[in-house]
């Protein structure tokens, strides 16, 4: 007997948005990698599926690859809520050796069961969810925590960062300049293929610091750890903590305590902190952040048409994928940019709440058009040397007319 790990993506995505607009929940980036990979680390079990949405995805083009043996009829599938985080209930609840559903605060977090009892089950996707409660399994209540909410994946992001590069080992592979700084260098793993420039400050004291194959940190950019630079992205200049850096971005200025999914730029100065900005995002020089309020409370956040309360004053902004921002722009405490929207009201804080394809030029919303929003997308895929696959695009097209209701309501808002 066999077991093997099943992935899945439950019905809260919507509690992520816009995050999860365009890809799934496995696929967030989190920690040093991302939140299906987190799960294979600490199973350490062949992955035989990822049950999720189908457009959602199309859009994750960097999912890890799937064990092709055959299950057999003695196999058992493990199966996982991806929202879950790993911890030492995952242990407890695998020595209850009988079949069982884990849930916790009536939310699943995983079961256990043989790999048959899921035959026509696999592949349901979306509705994966309703095939393992179909199944009449007994509970077995766990621990599990879970990312629930677009802030939990920035407030927790550190201690998985902490956590996910303890099972590395620290070591200069790449090439670092003789006038750079490591400060505790045996925090920090220094990818081949990695470069880091003259000048440059890299202080694991705080947390460590994992600096990806093909990452360059440029002459005079600081980072503190806990720190993860993702493959191919570049920094700058200026200073980044407590973040994680997802393939392939472009950033200067100040970053703190972020999460950035990939492919995203900020070449120029400006301030993002205690925010999560997904991919093919670009912001125009001096975009900034607020991330605390000037009374010090908690701030609130729009998700999914509801405002909800972070419970921390810390919050700063959750930005959808192939959002533009323009030059000056400023978004406020606890901000919610829908994907595709383009922002272009420099000088002006943007709305709190800002709908997917929304035109926001400072004063009033319009309408980014489709057909526009779509090429810009090709190009800036291109850009990165990526194409905008057919099941992608349709993904996207696909979310602008979803979100044509949330568009009317935001521009009769503004009015």
């Amino acid at each position: 007997m066999s077991r093997r790990l099943v992935l899945y993506e439950d019905r809260h995505w919507r509690s992520l948005r816009p995050l999860t607009d365009l890809l799934p929940v496995p696929a967030l980036a989190f920690g040093a990698s991302d939140l299906a990979r987190r799960w294979l680390a600490s199973a350490r079990l062949p992955l035989a599926a990822i049950e999720a949405r189908t457009g959602a995805m199309a859009g994750w083009h960097a999912a890890p690859a799937l064990d092709a043996t055959p299950a057999t009829a003695s196999d058992e599938a493990i199966v996982v809520n991806a929202a879950a985080l790993p911890g030492a209930w995952f242990e407890v609840a695998l020595e209850w050796r009988s079949p069982a559903l884990w849930l916790a605060d009536g939310r699943i977090a995983g079961a256990r069961l043989p790999h048959a009892s899921l035959r026509g089950g696999l592949g349901r996707g979306e509705d994966f969810e309703t095939v393992l409660l179909g199944l009449a399994l007994p509970a077995l209540a766990v621990d599990a925590a879970f990312i629930t909410w677009p802030w939990e994946l920035m407030a927790r992001n550190a201690d998985a960062i902490a956590a996910d590069l303890a099972r590395t080992t620290p070591a200069v592979k790449g090439a670092v300049h003789r006038l750079a700084c490591l400060e505790s260098p045996e925090r920090i793993l220094i990818e081949e293929g990695a470069t880091v420039g003259p000048f440059a400050v890299l202080d694991a004291a705080a947390g460590p610091i994992l600096v990806s194959r093909g990452a360059s940190i440029d002459a005079h950019s600081v980072v503190r750890g806990p720190c993860v630079v993702g493959r191919g992205t570049q920094l700058l200049g200026g200073v980044v903590s407590g973040s994680t850096f997802g393939p392939e971005c472009r950033v200067a200025g100040e970053v703190e305590a972020s999460v950035w999914q990939g492919y995203a730029n900020k070449r120029h100065h400006g301030f993002v902190g205690h925010s999560v900005i997904g991919e093919w995002v670009n912001l125009g020089a001096l975009t900034t952040t607020s991330d605390l309020k000037n009374n010090y409370g908690n701030v609130r956040v729009w998700v999914d048409g509801h405002e909800v309360d972070s419970g921390s004053p810390k919050v700063g902004a959750f930005v959808g994928a192939h959002v533009k921002t323009g030059i000056g722009s400023l978004l406020p405490t606890g901000a919610s940019v829908g994907t595709g929207a383009n922002l272009f009201g420099g000088g002006r804080f943007a709305p709190k709440q800002i709908a997917s394809f929304a035109w926001w030029d400072g004063e009033r919303f319009l309408e980014h058009e489709l057909e526009r929003c779509v090429a810009t997308a090709r190009v800036a895929m291109g850009r990165r040397e990526r194409v905008l696959a057919p099941a992608a695009e349709a993904a996207l097209r696909a979310l602008h007319g979803a979100t044509a209701r949330e568009r009317r309501a935001a521009s009769s808002s503004a009015a």
